[in-house]
């Protein structure tokens, strides 16, 4: 048995009157402060224990309700959202010049197929193709500040386009592969000839791949004038038209580069221990090619934040993406293990500069793991693509109510870090209701109730009671 909680969170009542306006009753605002509370301090996110353990709850249909059918709009809330961290954040956020505009995406997994564009998705981590919603964010970092932005469902081709459908109405006699490299080639050999098909075009258009929708996101951070400098994001998002939306606003970029990239060996001098010129064979060199040439001697210690690394910094021309710098980096003196590699345009930092900017992309993981652990944001049942949106609209705000919560409170402390976690923040909103829990029931035997009946009237909900509570 949960206890009962009898009014909202306190972050929730400190910050939520700015999204009244945005709700068209006080149901629904009151429905809006609730599941931000579930969110924010119950174990079981799920609507049913939510309604169970909040006294002032509606029953689960009008909950459901108010995710898919309520007439408010998770984009201005959104909006409001920004709107309210930016101004909230003023004295604590540094100069626009270390701002950064943080790219990624995540799956949201489940069992069961009957969520409205759930698909099976790569997870890169373990190499797996899980039935999940994939989502496409952006996040926005400057120094102790840092909160999500904004958000976008990843679709997969066949998903969007019902693919294996038109596949089998054009080609009967064809089985459709489950392995990719098999799949990709029946894609070449049937998309010509589904693509005569108008309803197939219709939909084709309806596609977007990662790299548009994180166009998307850089467009709406610059509409919102969010103070940036710098988009960091990883190598899967490393792409021409990104690269070129980025820079066509005057704004620096850093990503990891994948060892099978190449670089024109045209465009730098790679010399030996000696300090001779090493001959490079071909136009192209594979970036892990080149690591296996560049001489110990080299490499330089760097150190960051207490932490040492060994560097070689080179500029040099990539196809398609122009001249830029890449640095090269181990963890150890004797240069072995893993090495990553990290790219940017700007071809004036040194080694240092791009490994420290690059190291602040480390908080959207951290935000993934803290909305997924902390706020349920995976944890959702609700089935319309517009009730999982909203939910994650409510997670975004619920994250942000909590992230004011653990900013520096004064000049002595710094402000290059938040003064305690996500998960610190959440343990103190529960045990505040525990106190807004016994204070209520010290309220209730004030008015003479019997302690039997103030049990009744608390845990009504979860014992199925239903006592007349005292006005």
């Amino acid at each position: 048995m949960q206890l009962p909680i009898v009014t909202p969170a306190p972050l929730v009542v400190t910050h939520t009157a700015i999204f009244r306006d945005l709700f068209e009753n006080k149901c629904q605002f009151r429905h809006f402060q609730n599941y931000l509370t579930g969110l924010t301090v119950l174990s079981n996110k799920s609507m049913a224990n939510m309604v169970r353990c909040i006294l002032d709850s509606a029953d689960k249909t009008n909950l459901s309700r108010f995710l898919s059918a309520a007439n408010w709009s998770d984009e201005k809330v959104n909006d409001r959202r920004i709107e309210y961290l930016l101004e909230q954040t003023k004295a604590i956020r540094k100069k626009s010049a270390e701002g950064r505009l943080l790219l990624d995406d995540t799956l949201c997994e489940h069992v069961g197929s009957l969520f409205e564009y759930v698909d099976r998705h790569y997870n890169h981590g373990d190499a797996t193709y899980p039935l999940a919603h994939n989502v496409v964010t952006s996040h926005f970092v400057s120094g102790a500040v840092r909160f999500p932005v904004d958000l976008r469902q990843y679709r997969r081709y066949e998903e969007v386009t019902h693919w294996e459908e038109f596949v089998h109405k054009y080609f009967p006699e064809r089985e459709i592969p489950k392995q990719k490299k098999e799949r990709t080639k029946l894609h070449k050999e049937v998309d010509k000839e589904l693509l005569k098909d108008a309803d197939f075009q219709v939909l084709q258009a309806q596609f977007q791949t990662k790299i548009a929708l994180g166009i998307e996101l850089i467009q709406k951070a610059l509409e919102r004038t969010l103070p940036f400098d710098t988009v960091l994001f990883d190598g899967w998002y490393l792409a021409p038209e990104l690269v070129r939306e980025i820079e066509a606003h005057d704004k620096n970029w850093i990503s990891l580069l994948k060892k099978n990239r190449n670089l024109e060996t045209n465009s730098f001098t790679l010399r030996d221990a000696e300090g001779k010129p090493i001959l490079l064979a071909g136009p192209h060199i594979q970036v892990e090619e080149l690591v296996k040439l560049i001489p110990h001697t080299a490499f330089q210690k760097v150190e960051i934040d207490q932490k040492n690394y060994w560097c070689f910094s080179l500029g040099v021309r990539i196809p398609e993406l122009g001249k830029v710098r890449i640095v090269i980096s181990f963890e150890n003196a004797e240069l072995t293990g893993t090495f990553a590699i990290l790219v940017t345009n700007r071809v004036d930092w040194n080694a240092t500069q791009i490994i420290r900017i690059y190291l602040q992309r480390w908080p959207i993981e951290t935000f993934y793991q803290d909305s997924k652990q902390l706020l349920g944001m995976d944890e959702y049942r609700m089935r319309s693509a517009e009730a999982i949106r909203k939910h994650w609209c409510l997670v975004f705000v619920g994250y942000s109510f909590l992230h004011l919560d653990c900013l520096p409170q004064s000049p002595k402390e710094s402000m290059d870090f938040p003064s305690k976690t996500i998960g610190e923040a959440c343990r103190q909103q529960a045990q505040a209701l525990i106190q807004a829990l016994i204070l209520h029931a010290h309220d209730l035997l004030k008015q003479d109730v019997k302690v039997q009946e103030v049990f009744e009237i608390l845990f009504a909900k979860q014992t199925h009671l239903s006592p007349a509570i005292p006005s």
